[in-house]
């Protein structure tokens, strides 16, 4: 089975969040202290697989399709503000917004359990009526 094109910008950003955990990685290590771009960085390292595991197994018929889509958008719009929140402040001495990390971190934990509802709800068979 191929990916669509909204499945392939998801897994994309899910490349892209393993690429920042890296460089927020690296740049952490050169702060004093940067515990929270630390942080960010686990984070993003963390999900990006997750994120590339749940647009392929849903590629592959493994999951539910629209769930998993909806979880692998919740992860990577959880990750923007999570770990966006936490760099500015470390990087720029300002946060994103108010209330930006904590809202990041719900969409977080909706993200894991939406994808939890995408493994739990067997996808339908190829050829069987709905």
């Amino acid at each position: 089975m191929r990916l669509n094109t909204s499945d392939r910008i998801v897994a994309a950003l899910g490349c892209l969040a393993g690429l920042l955990g890296v460089a927020a990685s690296a740049a952490a290590a050169h702060i004093a202290g940067a515990d929270s771009l630390k942080t960010a960085a686990q984070f993003l390292l963390f999900h990006a697989p997750a994120i590339l595991a749940i647009t392929g197994l849903a590629a592959t018929g493994c999951l539910r399709p629209l769930p998993a889509r909806i979880a692998g958008l919740l992860l990577v719009a959880g990750l923007c503000l999570f770990c966006g929140d936490l760099a500015l402040r470390v990087l720029a001495g300002t946060p994103l917004f108010p209330m930006a990390a904590p809202t990041g971190g719900f969409a977080l934990m909706a993200g894991w359990l939406t994808a939890a509802i995408a493994v739990l709800v067997p996808a339908r068979s190829r050829g069987t009526a709905p």
